[in-house]
């Protein structure tokens, strides 16, 4: 009998679960974080490709890393990020660089 209840329980609990579930808010509908995300700039995070494809973000690149997109090896790096490809620049992407060119992206008006 115990057996019985504990079943019971276990099914109303599921129940519970299930109705909460569908109660719960409905997240933002995908247009409109699309939409946001069309309004703002890349970031320091973004892939070096992004960066160069917008075209305030590629001033702030040329502004610390001129020809960037011109290199022999773009094909290969340009879906990094500059912190991911700072070990094989051969000393030119710094930390120090990487932070004056987030401070110059953080100070773009918004798209």
């Amino acid at each position: 009998m115990s057996k019985t209840l504990i079943a019971a329980a276990a099914a109303s609990l599921l129940l519970v679960g299930a109705a909460s579930a569908q109660t719960a808010p409905a997240p933002a509908p995908a247009q409109d974080q699309a939409h946001a995300e069309h309004h703002a700039h890349p970031t320091i995070d973004s892939p070096i490709e992004a960066l160069v494809n917008d075209p305030a973000t590629k001033a702030v690149l040329e502004k610390h890393l001129p020809g960037m997109d011109k290199h022999p090896a773009y094909g290969q790096f340009k879906g990094m990020t500059l912190r991911q490809v700072a070990p094989y620049s051969q000393g030119a992407i710094t930390d120090e660089k990487i932070a004056a060119i987030d401070a110059d992206l953080k100070a773009l008006p918004e798209a």
